[in-house]
This record gives structure tokens, C-alpha cells and sequence, in this order.
């Protein structure tokens, strides 16, 4: 699907998971008065709380990757991923709205050299069907140039392209995958850049081994 052009920086949400461990957090706000206001106590400063989701526990990342602070990692809602996330917002609302879209999740890493991300989303949708037609409709907004198998995982979506990404002299190779499982829709992206001389080709390698390690995950029943 499309997303926000590189280089736009958002604030990175707490509680940012991972499989094998990952941790985060908001930084608190301090609180000052002024002589006038002695007189009466200053409440307490409010914390911004991100919402919970019951979704961060079914992410998996891939080991040695770090939280990318450019990206929002973290639950998110309509309008968070209308106004953070999506490239496309109009067609984004329409889509999840038709969806009866509940809450999503989205971690993004970056490789220990820093030159390949990799950004896993969750939608919560109404229904099985519903999660399909999602699926759909995010994936006939991107153009891809081939795809890839990914044995274990039933009527998945892949897609590769290598392409310019807005740098001058620079490329990008994309390998992404989608599957749904149950009122789940699991979108896996991996993209790295380099010199537009280069022999640049998509890690269709990390994506598949992702797309079965996360599909494993969410139909795996726990207890």
C-alpha cells in the first residue's frame, strides 16, 4: 500500500513491543508555577497514555532489528493512520471504514547497519470477508513487478519492485507480502535503498521467513 514519503519524522508511540523483547516509553512533561499561583496547589500534569491493544503481543519483528524513530510504532486508530500513516487518506478512510475497522497495530525496525526497515501492520476488521476486501483494495494501490512464494501460508499476496524512492541517484528494492487470517489482515513490508548503480533486488528471503513466523503466530492458539 502506499505510505507517507521517507523522511517524514512522527512521534514514536509507547509500549513498542517485540518478539524475542523490546521496550519503550513516552519521556513525562514537567510542570512549573509562578509566584501568583502559590497561593493554590497546581494539579498534577496529565500523561498522554497511548491506547491499549491486545494486538502488540501478536507482532513479530525480526531479531537484531532496532525501533526506527522515524516511523510510528504502536497501536493506532482511523484517524492516527489517516493522519500518520496512510499516503492516501481519502481512499484509506473509505477502504477502512467499509472494513468495519476496529484497531491496528504497526512496528517498524531498522537492521543493525541501518539500511534495510522492516514494518509489520495488524487490522482488526469485522469480519473474515471483510479483511479479504481490505487486502484488496490497499493492494491495487501499489504496482509490483513480480512476486514470491511463501510455502505455509494459504492464499497470501506477494509482491517485489525495485524502483526510485525520491533520492537523487538512489533506488529502493520493496519485497512485501499480505494474508489474512480470521478478521486479521497482516501487511509485511521489507525496503532497503541504494545507489542507483547497484544491483539492488528486494529480500524476498526476510519476507517470506516473516510472513510464516507471523502467520504461525496469529493462528498458533495460546494456553
Amino acid at each position: 500500500m502506499r505510505r507517507t514519503a521517507p523522511g517524514v519524522t512522527v512521534l514514536v508511540v509507547c509500549a513498542l513491543l517485540a518478539l524475542p523483547g523490546c521496550a519503550g516509553g513516552d519521556a513525562g512533561a514537567a510542570t512549573t508555577r509562578t509566584a501568583d499561583s502559590a497561593a493554590a496547589p497546581a494539579a498534577p500534569s496529565a500523561q498522554p497514555v497511548a491506547p491499549k491493544s491486545a494486538l502488540a503481543g501478536l507482532i513479530v519483528v525480526p531479531n537484531g532489528y532496532g525501533p526506527d524513530a522515524r516511523e510510528l510504532s504502536g497501536p493506532f486508530t482511523l484517524q492516527s493512520f489517516l493522519g500518520t500513516i496512510s499516503g492516501v487518506p481519502a481512499e484509506d478512510r473509505a477502504l477502512l471504514l467499509n472494513a468495519s475497522f476496529k484497531e491496528g497495530y504497526q512496528a517498524v525496525r531498522l537492521s543493525p547497519d541501518r539500511e534495510k526497515q522492516y514494518t509489520i501492520r495488524l487490522f482488526r476488521t469485522g469480519s473474515k470477508r471483510k479483511a479479504q476486501d481490505l487486502r484488496a483494495g490497499f493492494w491495487s494501490q501499489d504496482i509490483f513487478s513480480g512476486n514470491y512464494s511463501v510455502p505455509g501460508v494459504p492464499d497470501i499476496r506477494t509482491g517485489r519492485r525495485v524502483g526510485p524512492n525520491g533520492v537523487p541517484d538512489e533506488i529502493e528494492a520493496i519485497a512485501q507480502a499480505a494474508f489474512v487470517t480470521g478478521n486479521l489482515l497482516a501487511q509485511i513490508t521489507v525496503r532497503q535503498s541504494g545507489p542507483i548503480t547497484g544491483n539492488l533486488q528486494p529480500d524476498t528471503k526476510l519476507a517470506t521467513a516473516l510472513a510464516q513466523q507471523q502467520y504461525k503466530r496469529l493462528t498458533t492458539k495460546s494456553g
